[in-house]
């Protein structure tokens, strides 16, 4: 188990259009800026368009825990992750419209 998953009881509630700036983005994901900066470059995440700092909204940061644990778990790159965060999101949208 690795440093991120040691308390694996931790959550987080928050609302999914919160705007968070980098710092705040980094202490509840537990990494450094540079893993950010990674995750903007390899599609894993988007931040908000230019508020004169780098900042994301709250889904961002429920993409980058659920990367997280697909890079720490399954092993996968940042490219694979967010294109099974793509994939995952798809088949969330297909299925909650096939059961409306």
């Amino acid at each position: 188990m690795n440093e991120r998953n040691k308390d694996a009881l931790r959550g987080v509630v928050l609302d999914a259009h919160a705007v968070f700036t980098v710092r705040e983005f980094c202490s509840v994901c537990d990494v450094d800026q540079p893993l950010i900066q990674t995750m903007v470059e390899e599609g894993v995440i988007e931040p908000l368009p230019d508020r004169g700092q780098l900042t994301f909204h709250g889904e961002a940061l429920l993409r980058a825990r659920r990367a997280l644990r697909l890079v720490d778990d399954l092993g996968l790159n940042w490219p694979g992750a967010a294109l099974a965060l793509d994939l995952l999101e798809r088949l969330e949208r297909l299925e909650s419209i096939a059961n409306r």
